[in-house]
């Protein structure tokens, strides 16, 4: 064998083995399939606060389905800005997500957050809307109001009233500044690091008000604690019918209800993304886990990851006209 022979007999072999480990590789990775480790669902507020419990709902419900643990990371800060950049910057492989309330769509707007510590809500995966809140005027033993009027009096005659909320930018926040213009009230903004720790100050009597979702105000109701004196929606809710609309009450124009939405980074390849959307509209149906979502004061809502697209987008439109009629800033 001369060689020339020897040479061209030892390059068809290295190609074939290459082509070999090529193809040997390929099955591997097309083996793993999707998730192959744990899923981790970030929830940028404090443990304890609605966002927070529909995040364990789904993890816990999704876990099994999956096959891999499902894990509640809460980062909270910022009104939910530190948490939100975080996903906004993870590899988009579906193995970190974000439950996300309203807050995600107003936060910076109101913030003044570099564009480096930020992130665009125009760039993340939406994958499905867990449901909607609709937003009361709260009264706690910090004030002797009794009905909405009561409370909008003692703001004017006591030179202002102050209210919590989850945070700057919240959709609670937001909503306090446009209810000010719309009735002349003069309440007083008091952010908070999420909503647990909004409602102990207003239970403990140290904030007079609050505007808050349904389910975490629930358990004060029955012995008088916390009154609901209005909603801003245009009907009662289902959740307190005996509640009357803020335009019943003479507010008109004033109509913020607060949402939940599960997000990917940038770029969740779309397989996993119907795989997510498939399981969640399954588990959102489960009679337990809507029993659970109707105790945090949640209408499920579900559907493809276009209502949650089309929702994000049609907040942040709006929102960025009224932050800026209304001059609303971080306090």
């Amino acid at each position: 064998m001369t060689n020339t022979m020897k040479v061209r007999m030892k390059v068809r072999f290295s190609t074939v083995l290459c082509a070999g480990v090529a193809a040997f590789a390929a099955a591997g990775a097309g083996a793993q399939a999707w998730p192959a480790k744990p899923i981790t669902i970030v929830v940028a507020y404090p443990a304890g606060g609605d966002t927070d419990a529909i995040a364990r709902v789904f993890a816990e419900k999704l876990a099994p389905r999956l096959g891999q643990p499902v894990v509640v990371d809460n980062r909270p800060g910022a009104s939910g800005v530190i948490g939100s950049s975080f996903v906004g910057k993870a590899a988009p492989d579906g193995y970190t997500l974000l439950m996300a309330p309203s807050t995600f769509t107003m936060a910076q707007l109101v913030l003044k957050t570099s564009p480096a510590a930020g992130y665009d809500v125009r760039s993340f995966t939406p994958i499905i809307q867990a449901g909607t809140q609709p937003l009361f005027l709260v009264s706690g033993p910090g004030t002797q109001a009794k009905t909405l009027n009561e409370a909008v009096a003692a703001s004017k005659a006591q030179g202002g009233l102050a209210y919590g909320s989850p945070g700057s930018g919240s959709p609670m926040h937001v909503l306090g500044e446009m209810f000010n213009k719309a009735s002349g009230a003069q309440f007083r903004h008091v952010p908070y690091r999420g909503v647990a720790p909004a409602l102990t100050d207003v239970a403990g009597g140290h904030v007079p008000l609050t505007w808050m979702t349904y389910g975490p105000v629930e358990p004060y109701l029955a012995d008088g604690k916390m009154r609901l004196l209005g909603v801003a929606q245009a009907e009662r809710s289902p959740l307190a019918p005996q509640v009357p609309t803020l335009a019943e009450l003479g507010v008109k124009g004033v109509e913020v209800s607060a949402w939940n939405g599960l997000y990917g980074p940038k770029g969740v390849p779309p397989e996993i993304v119907k795989t997510l959307n498939t399981h969640l509209n399954e588990i959102i149906r489960m009679p337990d886990v809507a029993a659970k979502m109707k105790v945090l004061g949640v209408l499920p809502l579900g559907g493809s990851p276009e209502v949650l697209a089309k929702t994000t987008i049609a907040d942040l439109e709006r929102f960025t006209r009224v932050v800026k009629e209304l001059g609303v800033q971080a306090d």
